[in-house]
C-alpha cells in the first residue's frame, strides 16, 4: 500500500483519505456479499420448503381424484371378470366423462401402451404410445405403466396444456387395475407452482439488490462523512500549522536577533576594547619614537600583546559560532574542546567521557548534539549554580545518546510544568527533526538532559567521513 501511494504521488490529504476510505469500502463490500449470501441461502431453503408443500398439496389432490373416480366405478370393476368387455366399456365411458376444470381429465392405458381413454386428446385413443417422450426426452407412457404394475405412484413430464396449447410441466398420479391390466390416472399442471417459486426467487433477488443499494448508500454516507471530517481536520491542522509556523518564524527571528546581540556585545566589549587599547599603544609608541624615548618598545609590546588577545577572542567567537574541530575531527573532539573551554572560562569542574565513534554520526546529528551540549552548558552557567558537570556520549543498539548532567539546583517550577525557555524548545525541535527523543530529568539535586538519536543517523564504517587535516 505504501509503495502504491508513493507511485501515485498523492498529497498527504489524499493519502489520508484513501487510507480511511479503502478499508471502509472493502468492509462494506464484504458485508454486502456476506448478507446477500446468507439471504439467498435462507430464501432458497424457504422457497424449497414452499415448493415441496405446494407439490405435496397437488399430489394429494391427484390421489384424491383417482380414489374418488375408482370409488365411482368400483361397483362395476369389482364384480366383473377380467375379460368382461362390456364392463370395460362402461368404466371407460365413466372415466371419459370425468372432466374437471379447464385442463383436468382422466386417462387410461393398457399395459401394452395403448391409449383407451383421453377425453382432452381424442387423437391418442386406440394408438400405442409405449415409447412416447416429451420435448426434453423424458419417457411418458412407459414409466406410468411400470408405476401401475407396482400399484400406484407419481410421474412428472411435459405435456401440452389444453387451455393454452403450450407445453407445461405436469404431475400425474397413476393407479394400476391389475385384473384388467389398466393404468388409470389423472394429471395436474404445476406451472402455477413454478410461477410462484419463480416469483419468490425474483422477490429474493430484488431484496438482495435493495440490500446492496442500502449498504452502498450507507457506505457512501460514511465516505462523505470521512471526506468532510478530513477536510475539517485538514483546515484545522493548516490553521494550527500556520500558527506554529508563524510562532517558529518569530522565534527564529528572536534567536537571530539574540545571537546578533550577543556577537555585537562580544565584539564591542571584547574585541573593540582590545583594538582601542592597541590603537592607544601604537599612538604612544609613535610619539615616543618621535621623541626617541627608550620606553617606546614597552608600549609596542603592550600593543602586540593586546593584538594577540584580539586574535584569540576572534577565534573564540568563531569557534562558538561554528567550531572547525566538529567538521575536521568529529563530535567527540569537538565536545572535548567545548568542555575544556567551559571549564577554563567558568571554573566549574567539567568532565567528558565517550567511546570512539570514528565519525559514524552523520553531519546533521553531529551539529544537533553539539548545539544541545552547548545550550545545556550555557544553562548550567547561567541558572544552575552547579559545581560539577558530566557529559557522556555513547552509542548503543538503538543509536547514540548524549547526556549532560549537573549537580545544580534544578529547573524552576515553570520549566518543570512545561513552560520551557527558548533553549529547551530549540533542543526539542532539533531532536524532532532527527526523529530522536529528548528527556529532561530535574530535581533539587541537579538536572540531566538526555538526547537520543535513532540508529538511522549512524553511518556504516565504510561511509564514515575521514578527518580533515588542519593547517
Amino acid at each position: 500500500m505504501r509503495a502504491l501511494l508513493q507511485t501515485l504521488r498523492l498529497s498527504y490529504g489524499q493519502k489520508l483519505f484513501l487510507l480511511a476510505s479503502v478499508p471502509l469500502v472493502l468492509a462494506g463490500a464484504a458485508i454486502a456479499l456476506l448478507v446477500a449470501h446468507h439471504a439467498r441461502m435462507l430464501a432458497e431453503r424457504e422457497i424449497q420448503t414452499l415448493e415441496t408443500q405446494l407439490l405435496d398439496t397437488k399430489m394429494q389432490e391427484l390421489r384424491n381424484y383417482v380414489t374418488q373416480a375408482r370409488n365411482g366405478f368400483y361397483f362395476i370393476y369389482g364384480g366383473a371378470a377380467p375379460d368382461d368387455e362390456t364392463a370395460k366399456i362402461k368404466v371407460a365411458q365413466i372415466l371419459a366423462a370425468m372432466i374437471y376444470g379447464e385442463d383436468g381429465s382422466f386417462f387410461v392405458y393398457d399395459y401394452d401402451g395403448t391409449n383407451l381413454v383421453s377425453p382432452r386428446r381424442t387423437d391418442l385413443i386406440g394408438r400405442n404410445w409405449q415409447d412416447l417422450t416429451d420435448s426434453e426426452g423424458t419417457p411418458i407412457v412407459g414409466p406410468m405403466i411400470e408405476i401401475a404394475r407396482q400399484g400406484s405412484g407419481y410421474h412428472s413430464y411435459l405435456w401440452p396444456k389444453p387451455s393454452t396449447g403450450e407445453e407445461a410441466r405436469m404431475v400425474s398420479f397413476v393407479m394400476g387395475f391389475q385384473d384388467w391390466q389398466w393404468a388409470v390416472g389423472t394429471g395436474v399442471f404445476i406451472d402455477d407452482v413454478l410461477a410462484t417459486v419463480a416469483a419468490s426467487r425474483a422477490e429474493v433477488e430484488a431484496r438482495v439488490r435493495r440490500t446492496f443499494v442500502y449498504i452502498g448508500a450507507i457506505t457512501l454516507c460514511a465516505l462523505l462523512a470521512v471526506f468532510l471530517s478530513g477536510i475539517a481536520m485538514n483546515l484545522r491542522e493548516r490553521r494550527l500549522a500556520d500558527a506554529k509556523l508563524k510562532e517558529l518564524t518569530q522565534r527564529v527571528f528572536d534567536a537571530q536577533e539574540a545571537e546578533r546581540g550577543r556577537v555585537a556585545r562580544e565584539l564591542h566589549d571584547g574585541i573593540s576594547q582590545i583594538l582601542v587599547g592597541v590603537k592607544y599603544a601604537l599612538d604612544i609608541t609613535r610619539r615616543r619614537l618621535a621623541q626617541q624615548d627608550p620606553r617606546a618598545m614597552d608600549a609596542l609590546d603592550r600593543g602586540h600583546s593586546a593584538l594577540t588577545g584580539a586574535i584569540q577572542e576572534v577565534r573564540r567567537i568563531s569557534r562558538d559560532l561554528r567550531p572547525g574541530v566538529l567538521d575536521d575531527l568529529g563530535l567527540g573532539p569537538a565536545l572535548k574542546a567545548l568542555t575544556d573551554d567551559f571549564h577554563a572560562r567558568t571554573g566549574i569542574d567539567t568532565r567528558f567521557d565517550t567511546v570512539v565513534f570514528r565519525n559514524r554520526i552523520d553531519q546533521e546529528s553531529r551539529i544537533a548534539l553539539y548545539r544541545i551540549a552547548q545550550e545545556a552548558l550555557t544553562n548550567v552557567e547561567r541558572h544552575s549554580g552547579a559545581t560539577r558537570v558530566d557529559i557522556d556520549l555513547r552509542s548503543h543498539r538503538k543509536g547514540a545518546t548524549l547526556r549532560v548532567a549537573d549537580n545544580g539546583c534544578g529547573l524552576d517550577p515553570d520549566r518543570r510544568a512545561g513552560h520551557a525557555g527558548i533553549g529547551l524548545r530549540n533542543m526539542q525541535e532539533r531532536m524532532d527533526q532527527l526523529g530522536g527523543t529528548l528527556r529532561i530529568l530535574s530535581s533539587r539535586s541537579g538536572t540531566a538532559i538526555e538526547a537520543q538519536i535513532p540508529l538511522s543517523h549512524l553511518l556504516p564504517p565504510e561511509e564514515s567521513p575521514q578527518p580533515k587535516a588542519r593547517a
